[in-house]
């Protein structure tokens, strides 16, 4: 591929050796590679720092949620440690919110998670939040845009409401997502394919398991890859944003 799609791979290992590995064979054909809870508490920030010094760009998938100070301080380490965006759960309030913002620096895109994926309708009732998933979503979105974060967090369904009330560069970033040749939604509620993430106005969908459970990850990122580029040309955007993934 001549262009980098916009797809964010989640390196969802127990242990960096097999992180490092997968993202070797993977640069230049992602826009960034996803470090989240399990790979950040075996191996700390200096997985975050090994990835960067590589040339890659990280996404540190932490969901930070705690007091603003806290937050602020955390936002600030991930910072140091390399990163170039940052999760921070919007239900933590504006204050919270602005306070990771400020930690983070111009550096980092912060964004902000709204309902996890794994969540349905249902299981969000069971949290003591009334309505439906989409007015929750909304709901913090408008918070995160309030708070000056760079996007959200959104299941792929959420995708075409969001960007009808938050326009670019306000990004919508979408986990849940399979392609049609891997299915299954694992512990995923809100599922959608690649393509149908982008055309409904996603600027990058987040895959883990389709790939680092591929029998060859990188055929499985270039199909990906492929499809989301050609989502994007349907759309009538030739790719998400380009500058920032110079």
């Amino acid at each position: 591929m001549t262009e980098v799609p916009p797809v964010i791979v989640a390196l969802d290992y127990p242990e960096k050796s097999p992180a490092l590995k997968l993202a070797a064979r993977l640069a230049g054909r992602v826009a960034y590679l996803k470090v989240g809870l399990e790979l950040y508490t075996a191996e700390g920030p200096s997985v975050i720092g090994e990835l960067a010094q590589a040339g890659h760009r990280v996404f540190a998938d932490l969901k930070l949620h705690d007091i603003p100070n806290t937050v602020s301080r955390a936002a600030k380490a991930v910072r140091r440690a390399g990163a170039s965006m940052l999760t921070v759960h919007a239900s933590g309030g504006t204050g919270m919110m602005r306070a990771a913002w400020d930690g983070a620096g111009p550096e980092v895109s912060v964004l902000g998670v709204t309902v996890l994926t794994s969540l349905g309708q249902a299981d969000l009732a069971g949290t003591g939040v009334a309505g439906h998933v989409i007015d929750q979503v909304l709901r913090l979105a408008a918070l995160a845009s309030e708070a000056g974060l760079s996007g959200v967090v959104a299941s792929p369904r959420e995708a075409a409401r969001l960007r009808a009330v938050h326009k670019p560069p306000f990004l919508v970033v979408t986990p849940g997502v399979r392609p049609a040749w891997d299915p299954a939604p694992g512990d995923q509620a809100r599922v959608s394919s690649p393509r149908q993430a982008i055309l409904s106005g996603a600027d990058f969908v987040v895959v883990g398991r389709p790939v680092t459970g591929a029998a060859d990850p990188v055929e499985a990122v270039e199909r990906i890859g492929e499809e989301t580029l050609a989502a994007l040309r349907e759309r009538g955007r030739p790719r998400p944003f380009g500058e920032r993934l110079e």
